[in-house]
């Protein structure tokens, strides 16, 4: 792996959307859980270097757990990604204490810009939220966007893949990961599909996000992964990394954000020889660096600590 230090310290998430693996993964059990706090920590101390990479589907999922965890990290001199929710960026100060703790992109599902295709999904958490509120907020602390987008969803045309691209350029989104929407056997999603007759086949191998596997409505398969290749192709174009760098007030920022989105996708032959010639040690101060170093405008508060500002915490972002 070209990040070495991944680690999970909660499993599953609250949220109930219709194409997520979880319902089926968790099945009968509980569905989120996350590791006590002083665990979480020492594994973390026991990690080399300073990047981390969590692997949690929402970290923010339990926001007390989440607190707590950020307050031991503080002072830990670490820099780290993960993901959470459009809810979660926004409520309360938990980015303000992550960003503190040394979160410095978060990756985040949108999904759809389309408010009948998030119901339809059971995107609930998402509704009647304000995305580039969540996304001013993150840049504000500092914080890098990695924004999830699914397409093939049921109000999903020709016209869904360069609305997407064109609107995560003008936010000023850093990188961007795209999915083909994948009707998963045990979800919701793909009982609603196999009832209808448009599941094309069980090829389990090309279950990956990357193809076609069900009949879309308003798209033909073949002009659905057309569009997907399409819009990584535009959004990692030079011109739209020149174009959302160019969107950060700072010289500062403007750097972070082409190094990082040049790094993400345009470089990918580098880091498939750098993980092939075992050389990962020798690249991660280059990420390191890239994640901390450029960001003099951002408003980081390394005084938030836990009984600073205190807020009341919903049950789940």
């Amino acid at each position: 792996y070209l990040v070495p230090n991944s680690l999970v310290v909660s499993r599953g998430c609250p949220h109930y959307c219709d194409f997520c693996y979880k319902d089926a993964f968790f099945a009968g059990g509980r569905s989120f859980y996350t590791q006590r706090v002083d665990p979480a920590l020492a594994e973390i101390e026991r990690l080399p270097g300073r990047h981390l990479y969590f692997l949690d589907d929402h970290l923010f999922g339990d926001p007390r757990f989440a607190a707590a965890l950020f307050e031991g990290m503080r002072g830990m001199g670490r820099v780290w990604q993960a993901a959470g929710t459009v809810r979660s960026v926004l409520q309360g100060d938990l980015v303000a204490r992550a960003a503190a703790a040394g979160l410095r992109s978060l990756f985040v599902g949108f999904e759809t810009l389309n408010p009948t295709s998030l119901a339809a999904q059971r995107k609930v958490q998402n509704l009647n939220r304000d995305y580039a509120a969540a996304i001013r907020r993150l840049h504000d602390h500092g914080v890098m966007v990695n924004g999830s987008f699914v397409f093939g969803m049921d109000e999903d045309d020709e016209s869904v893949f360069s609305r997407t691209v064109d609107w995560a350029v003008g936010q000023g989104i850093e990188t961007a990961t795209f999915h083909i929407l994948t009707p998963y056997p045990g979800t919701a999603l793909h009982a609603r599909m196999a009832a209808a007759g448009r599941i094309l086949h069980d090829e389990w191998d090309l279950y990956d996000t990357r193809h076609t596997v069900f009949q879309p409505a308003r798209l033909s398969p073949a002009a659905l992964e057309a569009g997907y290749w399409r819009a990584y192709r535009d959004f990692y174009s030079w011109s739209n990394i020149a174009q959302g760098a160019w969107s950060k007030p700072e010289m500062g920022g403007r750097l972070r954000h082409a190094a990082y989105a040049v790094g993400w996708k345009k470089l990918e032959p580098l880091w498939d020889w750098v993980i092939r010639a075992r050389r990962v040690g020798g690249m991660r101060p280059v990420l390191e660096s890239v994640l901390n170093g450029l960001q003099s405008g951002a408003r980081v508060d390394e005084n938030l600590g836990a009984a600073a500002r205190p807020a009341p915490f919903p049950e789940s972002s």
